[in-house]
């Protein structure tokens, strides 16, 4: 029988093979690669499995989409807008106006690329565009203040926005607004950990309504259990990491890990290094430790791998050969901000940004084969690298 690979595929294959030597010896590759001959259909599926990453951006160059040899990821395209406040002060919103221009922009982009890039609408579009040899891009935005101008209209600019593309909404990002309390609030007391409001019980049922995927990263642990409780279907973290391994107010409590397990939704594990570890020098082993802690508290059908930094990686870190000593500079005046307003975590310096093995646009590959050499079966890393996203948009983008 003839077996044949599309480009894509192969890009694959010799990605995997190639970082062998960087990652030691793979036991699940090399079983793989050992039976080829008595089952290469079964060894050919390894290769050909479904990457599906929780949050990244449009790269300036389309040709990283296929580089990175991803299928298809959350794709945040929102803007922000400074906007002078009464006390002369600059806050900086997701807002409408922002946010209304960029997802107009990205659309007309990826529909302007279309041998290249595919609009994911509904679920069905990761196989689509794994079988056409595309990436499917869902369009995400980090924070619901786009839409909090129609709070008295029945939230109007949500259908406007899933008009545009939309099916991804975030409640928050990092502070709270009429919807959610965010991960960073905070007073002289501590932190506030504020409840889903009114208008965000609204909010989360009109995204149910309208088959958006709810996504509370950057929420208030309380609020986040709260959106798992009101919601109809699975609610996402789309980025984040567990607070049971850093103690710190932007990572998940095990409570939310398993609130969000429990709607049949999914947590992703992103590449901020400094949420994932405390030891002076982040590894790859640190990243999978972080993926097997939200397995054991919500199960292998709730883990997902997350970017939150280009395609390519974290470009200061890249320019700078992956110094991390340097690197992290670029950090420290925000970090100092909030340490100075006593929010849990930040008095603990940071001292890297990346883990330097996954900042690289093979980074899928490379935890795809560390998934292996940890001993997780074939099935298991099916689901991590993108059979569980996979399912959650099948579920929710009808």
């Amino acid at each position: 029988m003839h077996y044949s690979a599309n480009r894509r595929q192969l890009l694959k294959g010799i990605g995997a093979a190639g970082v062998l030597s960087q990652l030691g010896a793979l036991p699940a590759f090399a079983t793989t690669h050992s039976t080829f001959a008595t089952n290469p259909s079964a060894a050919w599926a390894s290769k050909q499995r479904l990457y599906v990453d929780g949050l990244c951006f449009l790269p300036d160059d389309l040709n990283d989409a296929t580089a990175s040899n991803i299928d298809a990821y959350i794709c945040d395209i929102s803007d922000i807008e400074a906007i002078k406040q009464a006390d002369g002060t600059i806050n900086y919103k997701r807002s409408y106006k922002a946010c209304i221009e960029s997802i107009t922009e990205a659309k007309q982009r990826v529909e302007a690329n279309p041998d290249k890039l595919l609009l994911g609408l509904t679920g069905k579009d990761v196989n689509l565009a794994k079988h056409t040899e595309r990436t499917a891009v869902f369009f995400q935005i980090q924070g619901a203040d786009c839409v909090e101008q129609s709070i008295d209209t029945d939230l109007s600019h949500v259908d406007e926005f899933y008009d545009k593309g939309l099916r991804v909404l975030q409640l928050t990002h990092h502070y709270g607004n009429p919807f959610s309390g965010g991960a960073l609030d905070n007073d002289a007391q501590g932190g506030l950990n504020l409840p889903l409001t009114p208008a965000g019980t609204a909010l989360i049922d009109k995204l149910n309504h309208k088959n958006i995927l709810v996504d509370v990263s950057h929420s208030s642990a309380q609020s986040a259990l709260d959106t798992a409780r009101v919601s109809k279907s699975p609610i996402v973290q789309s980025h984040g990491a567990a607070r049971a391994i850093v103690n710190h107010a932007r990572c998940s409590p095990d409570t939310v890990i398993k609130a969000i397990a429990d709607t049949g939704g999914l947590f992703g594990v992103f590449m901020m290094s400094f949420w994932l570890t405390n030891e002076k020098v982040p590894t790859i082993e640190h990243y999978i430790a972080q993926l097997k802690h939200v397995a054991n508290v919500g199960g292998i059908d709730a883990v997902a791998i997350a970017n939150d930094y280009p395609l390519r990686g974290q470009k200061t870190l890249l320019e700078l050969n992956n110094n991390n000593a340097e690197g992290v500079k670029q950090y420290l005046d925000w970090w100092y901000s909030l340490r100075a307003k006593k929010v849990l975590g930040y008095d603990i310096e940071p001292q890297h940004a990346v883990i330097p093995e996954l900042n690289h646009i093979e980074r899928m590959n490379r935890i795809d084969m560390a998934l292996g050499k940890a001993g997780f079966t074939s099935l298991d890393r099916d689901k991590i690298m993108g059979k569980n996203w996979d399912r959650v948009l099948n579920q929710v983008l009808i």
